[in-house]
């Protein structure tokens, strides 16, 4: 994986081992993350409630309140806040011989796949997933740019048969805020909610 694309990764909260010479897999595989992604279209849920539970903290003393809030939504937990999850799961339905093999017969054919996925072999590899639409976000192992492989979107409701390109990676990875973009966020919407009650 390109040098940018880890840096991003590390900006976003990721541990990012090195794995010099290693293909997409191993690489991405060597990513950890003990916390969700908040995109930038991200909808606030659940600040309310968290004011709500915290009113004295936020009204004694601001910076820990935000401290403790960002530290809550970015912890290792599945509450439902609107955020995507790393993962690292293989899935490989057009590899005869797999687990996968056969999962999507009768749902989707292979040459639809392949007329919106670049890649040899139809191995993917799901890098992202989410509470939202779309849930899953994949890369095909064998995409032609290895290093800043093509994202690609589905949702388990048309699992493959909609399957939409969602750009490089490097520039997918863009959607996600920072820890400071995401306190920024929460402070400029809390502080303007605040100030009207």
């Amino acid at each position: 994986m390109e040098a940018a694309i880890a840096e991003r990764l590390r900006a976003l909260g990721a541990v990012v081992a090195p794995a010099a010479g290693a293909g997409f897999e191993e690489q991405w595989r060597a990513v950890r993350f003990g916390h969700g992604l908040f995109d930038q279209d991200w909808d606030v849920y659940g600040i309310d409630q968290y004011y709500t539970g915290n009113r004295a903290l936020y009204h004694d003393d601001r910076t820990a309140f935000y401290d403790n809030l960002v530290a809550h939504y970015y912890s290792d937990h599945e509450l439902p806040y609107g955020q995507d999850f790393h993962r690292d799961w293989l899935f490989t339905p057009f590899r005869a011989g797999s687990k996968d093999h056969g999962e999507l017969d009768g749902l989707v054919e292979e040459d639809e796949v392949r007329e919106v996925v670049a890649g040899t072999e139809l191995d993917f590899i799901c890098i992202f997933s989410s509470y939202g639409y779309p849930d899953h976000y994949f890369v095909c192992l064998t995409d032609p740019q290895p290093g800043n492989p093509t994202v690609y979107s589905t949702d388990h409701e048309q699992f493959f048969s909609e399957i939409e390109s969602e750009g490089p990676l490097e520039e997918f990875l863009k959607r996600y805020m920072t820890r400071a973009e995401f306190r920024e966020v929460v402070i400029t919407y809390l502080d303007a909610k605040v100030a009207k009650s």
